[in-house]
């Protein structure tokens, strides 16, 4: 995403107009105008007075992901029971089909008694109940996922 794009859907996710943003900032419309389509941009004082006024950080106001955002609300927003309903492995097998297909190929047990020891040893080396040794060894998986992969 740009710059200009993130400062108008930052404006809109807050549900302020260009007017309002302008006045609360002492400029005209126009030059809000001009900062969402890229004509021109704020300086580094109106970027700060905007990343307060949408209550995020400077970063987060030049990089600025409104599908990412929306995902980390709803992982946020879901909660255990919401969880307990959702068939993940269908879910993402939509997108992945793997994640179906392989059920039929892989020897599951083989692993899984892998994964178990691994999981028993995180919760006696670190003390970690259940649910934080699979995230703790999902987390290693993934980034050991992206290392190989770059």
């Amino acid at each position: 995403m740009n710059l200009g794009n993130n400062l108008f859907q930052l404006r809109k996710k807050v549900g302020l107009s260009q007017e309002e943003v302008a006045e609360k900032l002492g400029v005209s419309r126009q030059t809000i105008s001009k900062w969402e389509t890229d004509e021109t941009v704020p300086d580094i004082y109106q970027a700060k007075k905007l990343a307060k006024l949408y209550n995020v950080s400077l970063d987060d106001l030049i990089e600025f992901d409104v599908d990412l955002k929306e995902i980390e609300q709803v992982i946020k927003n879901t909660d255990e029971e919401k969880e307990e309903k959702i068939d993940w492995t269908n879910a993402w097998g939509k997108k992945y089909p793997i994640l179906i297909k392989y059920q039929k190929q892989v020897n599951i047990e083989e692993y899984a008694n892998k994964i178990r020891e691994m999981l028993i040893k995180l919760q006696k080396e670190y003390e970690f109940n259940n649910l934080d040794s699979m995230l703790v060894l999902k987390d290693i998986l993934y980034h050991e996922w992206k290392d190989k992969k770059e």
